[in-house]
């Protein structure tokens, strides 16, 4: 029997090409299974095989556990009756006994079997997916095998991949038989073994197929620095150029649009715009809103976005069918982008020149003259009035260092009571309110001045009324609320 398993194991390691370690461990789950099957289906047995010689112990083993956890005789033993052979016995040690090799017979030599091939079909496909990976390769190329539930089958070489049905270009009609490039998203580790998951949607497939067609990224000549798709209809991609000799846009679109053609030709003619990326915010999204006009930009540095002011005739565009165009440009440059034409730009700088003028007028006790003229030199808050250097307000006309020192007086102290206000308001807010996850004491203070000052009661909360208390946008208002309700349905 030794002889022969060494035979055994050097035999199938050759032939499934795995290491001799992994038929060996499947050789002892075997013939543990098997033994199991001759004592008790709960018993914990493990087998260790000689590497050298071949031959093998069995072993069952019972852990020790509190004599009130007690519960299962064919693999527990409580502790009251381990320490009667072992004082120093612990809860959590194991008891060991040796058992007698056995005579499988038939039965038990055809479970060993099912339990080693399976075992070496897992190594198998494992080995085979280790040297896939160690090539990596990001884009798998194959042919449709089968259709399992709208999910297609794909075969790639000794590989087999899946293309789920939502993660395949939609209005996509995919046939056995087919030929098909995919990106490879992740890889699924579940009982059925690894499973190799596909995707024709994720963003990084478009800039995997440009790698492909553009030498020049693969030099280091140029880089794509991002995408945002819509599959099947558009998408963005944002690329630099780090050689001043190489023209990005130019080199992607390739002589008389071959390359750009190629890629959209392998994702069912979807559209791809070409943006240069830029360093400065505002000059990336300008880019991206391209093939638009803009004719402003206001960046809003805290809220992560920016005002774009277009001319009528360009808002169509830029919108895009459906929001497209402007939803694209904001995934692929990250920031929030708001489309305006002149008319409503205009519109919101008179109200909140409005707003801003009523705030000095009210807080610092000041008239409108004085009001207008601080708006005008570029203050929008009392923190600037506050705590702008004296040199820099002192360059105003028609202010005097006895106004200045004034203003900057009243300023602050608004200031000091306003936070005196707010530290009072917080201190009435819920713990668990205040630890809610996406919650800061800014946000709190505001909902405790509207008497909101538990989880609970912002989770009573319509989304509207939050908007109107926070002045936060429906999205992350809504966010917020699904996050105060959680503990509802736990």
């Amino acid at each position: 029997m030794s002889r022969e398993m060494l035979l055994l194991v050097d035999a199938l390691a050759r032939e499934k090409n795995v290491a001799k370690e992994v038929v060996f461990g499947a050789l002892e789950s075997a013939l543990a299974s098997a033994t199991k099957k001759r004592i008790h289906d709960e018993a914990d047995v493990w087998v260790s095989i000689d590497r050298n010689t071949g031959s093998y112990e069995s072993f069952r083993r019972w852990q020790v556990v509190a004599d009130a956890d007690y519960l299962n005789e064919a693999n527990q033993v409580p502790l009251s009756e381990a320490r009667k052979d072992d004082p120093d016995v612990e809860v959590g040690d194991y008891l060991e006994e040796a058992l007698e090799p056995i005579d499988f017979g038939r039965i038990g030599a055809q479970a060993a079997k099912q339990v080693i091939m399976q075992k070496i079909r897992d190594a198998e496909r494992e080995q085979i997916l280790s040297d896939f990976l160690e090539r990596k390769e990001h884009i798998v190329s194959g042919t449709i095998k089968r259709m399992e539930r709208g999910n297609a089958i794909v075969e790639a070489g000794k590989i087999e991949a899946i293309l789920p049905r939502d993660q395949m270009i939609p209005k996509e009609n995919l046939r056995v038989g087919d030929r098909v490039k995919a990106y490879l998203l992740r890889i699924d580790r579940g009982g059925r073994g690894p499973q190799i998951i596909l995707s024709r949607t994720a963003p990084e497939f478009i800039i995997r197929l440009f790698e492909l067609e553009v030498p020049e990224i693969e030099e280091g000549l140029m880089e794509i620095k991002g995408c945002a798709r819509d599959p099947g209809l558009r998408a963005k991609i944002a690329v630099k150029s780090n050689d001043p000799r190489v023209d990005p846009i130019g080199t992607c679109v390739g002589m008389r649009g071959s390359r750009v053609t190629a890629v959209r030709n392998e994702v069912g003619g979807e559209h791809v715009d070409i943006v240069l990326w830029a360093a400065d915010p505002a000059q990336y999204v300008i880019g991206a809103l391209a093939p638009a006009e803009v004719v402003s930009i206001v960046v809003d540095e805290d809220k992560h976005a920016m005002d774009v002011v277009v001319d009528e005739a360009n808002l169509a565009v830029a919108i895009g069918r459906s929001g497209q165009n402007v939803r694209l440009a904001s995934e692929l440059t990250g920031w929030t982008i708001n489309l305006m034409t002149q008319d409503e730009s205009a519109k919101r700088l008179e109200a909140e020149t409005a707003a801003t003028r009523v705030l000095f007028m009210e807080k610092l006790d000041i008239d409108e003259e004085l009001a207008d003229l601080l708006i005008e030199e570029g203050f929008s808050t009392l923190e600037e009035v506050a705590y702008v250097p004296l040199a820099e307000m002192l360059e105003i006309e028609g202010l005097d260092e006895e106004i200045v020192n004034e203003l900057r007086n009243r300023a602050r102290n608004v200031l000091l009571t306003e936070a005196i206000v707010a530290e009072e308001q917080l201190e009435q807010v819920a713990e668990d309110l205040l630890t809610l996850e996406g919650m800061d004491h800014d946000m709190a203070t505001r909902l405790a001045t509207h008497g909101v000052r538990t989880r609970d009661e912002l989770a009573e909360l319509a989304v509207d009324e939050l908007t109107d208390m926070t002045g936060m946008d429906e999205e992350k208002a809504k966010a917020l609320i699904l996050k105060a309700r959680a503990h509802w349905f736990e």
